[in-house]
Parts: structure tokens; C-alpha cells; sequence
């Protein structure tokens, strides 16, 4: 696996921006209806990027007058205008406090799970409440029926480990996920989670594949993985700002519930070089304007009506196709 494979396979890793938390398959899979409601954040570009989106995925939206999307995102987007001068700076003010004692604890055990030691072993890693209010986003959709099953699931006035527990849990999802295998060397792999997704390709020895019976002796085996990301609340710190990296519908649900402050996992990155390695791409390819502009989108915005808006979306599945070669050829020893 080259360079370029492993960073990528390292910020997947924790790139969740799934509503997955420390939730059962029975909260995942949720109901039998073929739509759902979205929170949507309306003023962000490109203007194309949202008329594709209604089109392609809102309820009716083939019949929807583009002209009126538009003056919507219009307005939202003139209104982002005006947050760029009262309130300039606001994604720099960001609170930060140090974990309770009470919780500390905690994270002795966080750290010694694999998936931890995996994911931050290249940059400075710290444990934190995090102000919910001014961390910066960029995605900017929650699927409002998992925020809400997530909000019965932390219930009201959660105390300090269950919060920890509900924000950096012990366990990933347990989501249901069918594999069909369509061809001799192809399998697909679907789930409904959006946080399903290729794990690192690995190689195996023969004792650590069990059950296992074949012609012959076996020299090794090619892992191809397929499943979930780490499943922990994440964020990324450059200069003064931290980024919500993974685990928007868990902040949601716990804004909502009246939570101000959460644990997080926060990685401190100082260059474009290592937010390269640390970030989703849609993070990397617009860093600047994340990190350095005026009023970049904060993650209250979804709770601003000027802004956000509640669509009707087609509900959808991840799927994952595996594919693989295998040669055999001779060469001069």
C-alpha cells in the first residue's frame, strides 16, 4: 500500500459524518418507509451543488421550480454575508475546557482500545469538552429521524460518563450489513448506515484465519476489508478552530437535548500537509476557507431557521463492490 493509500485509509478511519453512535442495529436500520426528513443547511456554495441535490434526492424534486431553490439559497447565502461581519471571528472564540476529573479515567481506557492507537498515533491528541455551538462544519445535512432516535437514547440531563460513553464509546455499531456474492471474484456489500465503508487491504497470516479449509497448505492470505469507521466524536484543531470531523447527528442530538458541551477526541494539525492525512478531502481541497475565513458555517446554523431547511429525502443504502485479480506468472530466479 503506498503513501497516498495509507492516508487515506487512516482519515477514513474516523471520518464518520454518519448518524452512527453507540446505537444498536435496531436504531440504525430504522423504519420501513422509503423516505425520510433532512436538516439541511441552505447559502453554502456551489448553487448547483443544492439544485443537484433537490433534484436528485428530495421527494418530488424532479418537479420542484429551480427558480425557487435558488431565491432560497439566494437569501441564505446573503444572510451568510451579513454573519461575515457581526459576528467575524465567532469560529475563534470557540470554548474548550478540560475533562472532569470525575471522567478522566475514561480515557486511560479509550486509549488502550486498538481502534485509538490505529487512528491518532501521527499527531497531538487531546481529550476535551468542546462547545458544540461554535465548532466549525462541513457537512451540512443531519438526517433528522436518527438525531431524534439518538436523543431517546442519551435522554435528558445525561451524566458526565454517559456522555463520555455516548460521544467515544467502547464498541462500533452493530449495523446489519447483507453481502451478496455476484460473480467468482466480485461481492457487494450494502448497509443502510452511511458510515459503512473499504477498510485497508491487509495481509494475513494462515493462523489468523480460522476455520478455513482448502486443497492445501495456505502461505497467506489478502485481507479486503469492509465495515465502519471508529465510531469516536472527533475534531480537528488549526490555529484558534476545531473542525467536526465525525459525529454530527450525535452532536445534534445532544444540542438539542440542551447539551452546550461534549468530550472529543481532538487532533491538532499546523499545515495543509497533515490536514491532508488527518482530513476527509472535502475538508482538504477547501481548507482556507474553514480555517481562515471570517464567518465560516458553525454547527449552531442548524438550529438557525434563516438557514437551515427540513427536506423530504429519498433514503438510500451504501454499497460496496470487492473485486479482485489474481495472476500467476513465472519469472527468472
Amino acid at each position: 500500500m503506498d503513501k497516498t493509500e495509507f492516508s487515506t485509509a487512516k482519515a477514513e478511519a474516523y471520518a464518520d459524518t454518519s448518524p452512527v453512535g453507540d446505537v444498536s442495529a435496531e436504531l440504525l436500520s430504522g423504519d420501513d418507509d422509503k423516505s425520510q426528513e433532512e436538516y439541511r443547511l441552505l447559502g453554502q456554495p456551489p448553487l448547483q451543488s443544492h439544485l443537484s441535490f433537490v433534484r436528485d434526492h428530495v421527494v418530488g424534486g424532479e418537479d420542484v421550480v429551480a427558480a425557487r431553490e435558488a431565491d432560497a439559497w439566494r437569501i441564505a447565502n446573503d444572510y451568510y454575508g451579513e454573519l461575515e461581519d457581526s459576528e467575524e471571528g465567532e469560529a475563534d472564540r470557540i470554548e474548550i475546557r478540560d475533562l472532569p476529573s470525575k471522567i478522566k479515567r475514561l480515557c486511560k481506557v479509550a486509549k488502550q482500545d486498538p481502534r485509538y492507537e490505529f487512528t491518532f498515533d501521527t499527531f497531538p491528541t487531546e481529550f476535551a469538552m468542546v462547545e458544540l455551538d461554535r465548532l466549525i462544519i462541513f457537512q451540512t445535512h443531519v438526517t433528522k429521524p436518527f438525531s431524534e432516535r439518538l436523543q431517546a437514547q442519551i435522554g435528558p440531563n445525561p451524566n458526565l460518563e454517559t456522555l463520555f460513553k455516548f460521544c467515544l464509546p467502547s464498541e462500533g455499531p452493530a449495523a446489519p450489513v447483507d453481502v451478496k456474492r455476484v460473480g467468482s471474484r466480485r461481492f457487494v456489500f450494502s448497509s443502510t448506515s452511511t458510515d459503512f465503508r473499504r477498510h485497508a487491504p491487509v495481509l494475513l497470516d494462515p493462523d489468523q484465519v480460522i476455520n478455513h479449509k482448502t486443497f492445501g497448505p495456505v502461505s497467506g492470505f489478502v485481507g479486503l476489508g469492509v465495515g465502519y469507521g471508529s465510531n469516536y466524536f472527533t475534531g480537528i484543531r488549526y490555529g484558534d478552530r476545531i473542525l467536526l470531523h465525525n459525529g454530527y447527528h450525535r452532536a445534534h442530538a445532544l444540542r438539542a437535548s440542551g447539551v452546550t458541551h461534549a468530550p472529543m477526541i481532538i487532533q491538532t494539525v499546523t499545515r495543509k500537509d497533515e490536514l491532508e492525512v488527518a482530513a476527509k478531502q472535502d475538508v482538504v481541497d477547501d481548507w482556507r476557507f474553514y480555517f481562515t475565513a471570517a464567518r465560516p458555517p458553525l454547527f449552531r446554523d442548524f438550529f438557525n431557521p434563516r438557514i437551515c431547511r427540513t427536506y423530504e429525502v429519498h433514503k438510500t443504502m451504501k454499497m460496496i463492490e470487492v473485486t479482485f485479480e489474481i495472476r500467476d506468472f513465472y519469472v527468472r530466479a
